[in-house]
């Protein structure tokens, strides 16, 4: 990955019409992926947000200030070649999701977690056909096969960017229902994610915040906005 080790050499960065989409040139030159594959997305805004990026770079160029390339390069040599593994890998969280496994106790937590997790499931019931079963404790219960089929088979039909940032919005809540809620808005993304991390704030509101976790949890929320922000850069063309 030399690519990553150089240092700004270029003028401009603009994007550029490619056989197959976008691409990006660096004063004429064709930007690759790791892999040496073109750099070539099908949406001008996607481009231009990798254009952008590779524009802000000052001295050594930091891939960790550039999401939009890093997630292109994703899609591009691996999840466009591993689909079904992928899809697979992210498919299986349906059988485990966040939102199933309810705690036994103090009874306000409970609470909570059925008021705000419960119109999450019976949204999935109606927008992806599937109805999952919620539990108290940790022990995985195996949840009806034939809703885990509908769910692979949702994330199966996603193209290789929309299954890169649904990889990072599932792994990142540990929820596929959260996943697809973002993938189609139906909610906004920063409830979403504060959905996702209803346990953590719980303990919050009792011990204080531990400022390590904090710092932790403030890097995935960035790279959690950062998979929806990338899928919209994707469709909006």
């Amino acid at each position: 990955m030399s690519e990553w080790k150089q240092k700004r050499f270029w003028t401009n960065s603009d994007v550029t019409e490619a056989e197959g989409g976008f691409g990006i040139a660096l004063d004429g030159r064709s930007v690759k992926t790791p892999a040496k594959a073109p750099l070539v997305v099908p949406s001008r805004t996607m481009a231009q947000a990798i254009a952008d990026e590779w524009a802000a770079q000052e001295g050594a160029v930091d891939p960790m200030t550039m999401p939009f390339t890093r997630s292109a390069n994703a899609a591009i040599d691996k999840v466009r070649i591993q689909h079904r593994e992928v899809a697979d890998l992210v498919a299986a969280y349906g059988d485990a999701d966040l939102l199933c496994y309810r705690a036994a106790s103090p009874e306000e937590l409970v609470a909570r977690q059925a008021e705000r997790w419960d119109p999450l499931l019976d949204w999935a019931q109606v927008a992806l056909s599937v109805r999952l079963a919620t539990l108290q404790g940790v022990m995985h219960v195996p949840q009806d096969p034939s809703a885990l089929k509908t769910l692979a088979r949702r994330t199966h039909a996603l193209d290789a960017y929309e299954l890169t940032a649904f990889h990072d919005l599932v792994s990142l809540s540990g929820s596929l229902v959260i996943g697809f809620a973002a993938l189609t808005d139906a909610r906004e993304v920063t409830e979403l994610w504060h959905l996702s991390r209803l346990d953590e704030e719980w303990q919050a509101e009792l011990w204080g915040v531990d400022d390590e976790a904090e710092a932790h949890a403030t890097i995935k929320k960035a790279s959690f906005l950062h998979a929806k922000s990338f899928v919209d850069a994707h469709r909006s063309g």
